[in-house]
């Protein structure tokens, strides 16, 4: 009997230490990269890159992403409010929906798919093909090279691109309620005008923000800690990917209930 209960507790004890030291490793990385993030010098043609990057070449993602939601809020809303007649509501659920949650959800974890999977299988190749214990022969810091240009980059284009989101998440809705729904376009903009409120723009900004810091945390970090050669840079852009898109529907909870709870 005291032998199963030894094997139980081991069995359940290898994983908790296992997630504790994991744990601690990420919140080390975390702290070095912060660090690193405001303090000199600073690699600003690297940062370039990293904006062109992250922000520009995602615009494409993030503009079919928000229009399509918009698009289909509209739908949706117009579907439900018809049953009672308060069909003049859409304007202001689809604002609400876009610049609240959709853009910024819909954003970041589109962004995850397509930056954070690249951050990690390109630091993971310098890893395993030892470019970044290169990096540290030749007195260049890695983290300041590689990781804070991506994190600042992160933490400031996807606030700009959500925003982008915004408006373009808001057009779909304008364009289904008034050449499908026919809807009076004076009427519709009226409607998004008097419901606008700051409260709902910034919350989602925020949000961005700190969904740019994740995905591109969760990028480096999983590429910096990868090892094992090809197999595992794979193993490190799926769990980068996989680790994001989690933490990002999480904190999203978290930030809506710091925001607008009462």
């Amino acid at each position: 009997m005291l032998t199963y209960i030894q094997n139980f507790l081991r069995a359940l004890g290898k994983p908790l230490v296992k997630f504790i030291a994991r744990f601690g490793d990420l919140t080390l990385f975390i702290a070095r990269s912060l660090y690193n993030c405001i303090t000199p010098p600073f690699y600003l043609k690297l940062l370039g890159r990293q904006f062109l990057d992250i922000g520009f070449y995602s615009l494409p993602v993030v503009g079919l992403t928000t229009i399509f939601a918009g698009m289909v809020i509209a739908l949706q809303s117009y579907t439900g409010f018809a049953r009672f007649g308060a069909e003049s509501s859409v304007a202001s659920v689809v604002l609400i929906s876009v610049t609240r949650e959709l853009a910024p959800v819909l954003s970041g974890l589109m962004v995850a798919g397509r930056i954070g999977a690249a951050m990690a299988a390109e630091i993971g190749t310098m890893r395993v093909t030892e470019q970044i214990d290169a990096l540290v022969t030749l007195s260049t810091n890695p983290f300041k090279y590689l990781v804070a240009p991506r994190i600042i980059a992160g933490i400031i284009v996807l606030p700009l691109l959500v925003f982008i989101g915004d408006i373009i998440g808001i057009f779909g809705g304008y364009v289904i309620c008034v050449y499908k729904l026919g809807f009076n376009p004076a009427n519709y903009i009226n409607s998004t005008l008097q419901n606008m409120e700051a409260i709902d723009i910034i919350s989602g900004l925020v949000k961005a923000s700190v969904f740019g810091f994740i995905i591109t945390l969760m990028g480096c970090y999983n590429g910096y800690k990868s090892k094992g050669g090809a197999q595992g840079v794979g193993e490190a852009t799926t769990n980068a990917v996989v680790s994001a898109s989690i933490l990002i529907l999480v904190f999203n909870y978290i930030l809506t209930e710091l925001f607008f709870a009462k």
